[in-house]
């Protein structure tokens, strides 16, 4: 999962969509540097990765990346979970638009980002102000990501080549989101993640 659907799953969980955000930016024990609902945020999403990476469909999913991308093939799902999300938004969560949804987190995340990491922060400037969630809808707008986030990380130069297996699979992509999706967001609901 990625920013969007922790998000999406945090607003059902009733988690903290702070500490839901922030996890991958802190490393190791943090129950003392943020409060109890941060870190019990941070513990979801970190739960949730692991079970999103574990999960039949994702490892189903993970087949369809060549040799030269299948390193980054968990970052890549992620980034594509986050636009199947995007696109059904309407269907998966119809009480609320995209744009409010995306607009009441940012108004629930920004205020409390003293003290954040830096790059954390530098995230938060940049994604509420280009309305990210908003544009994870048009696939074309998965390459503009994953290119960006090669750049940023040289070692993982093979992001740009992946947008191409997304591409040449998209129609056997999207119903193995609708297959683990819709548990995810029950389980959430039950907070169970």
């Amino acid at each position: 999962m990625n920013f969007l659907a922790h998000l999406h799953l945090a607003h059902l969980a009733d988690s903290s969509l702070l500490g839901n955000l922030m996890a991958d930016f802190v490393r190791g024990n943090v129950a003392t540097q943020w409060p109890d609902a941060v870190v019990a945020g941070i513990a979801m999403h970190r739960r949730l990765d692991v079970l999103t990476d574990n999960l039949p469909e994702v490892r189903t999913a993970r087949a369809f990346f060549r040799d030269e991308t299948r390193r980054v093939a968990p970052i890549t799902l992620d980034v594509i979970w986050d636009h199947f999300l995007a696109r059904h938004w309407d269907t998966l969560h119809p009480a609320q638009s995209l744009p409010a949804f995306s607009a009441a987190a940012e108004r629930a995340i920004v205020p409390h980002l003293a003290g954040a990491p830096d790059g954390f922060v530098e995230l938060n400037a940049v994604m509420w102000r280009e309305r990210w969630f908003e544009h994870y809808a048009d696939p074309a707008r998965l390459e503009r990501v994953l290119n960006g986030m090669a750049h940023r990380r040289p070692r993982l130069a093979a992001l740009r080549d992946s947008y191409q297996d997304f591409v040449d699979h998209y129609a056997q992509l999207e119903p193995l989101f609708f297959q683990f999706y819709p548990r995810l967001m029950d389980a959430a609901r039950a907070q169970l993640l």
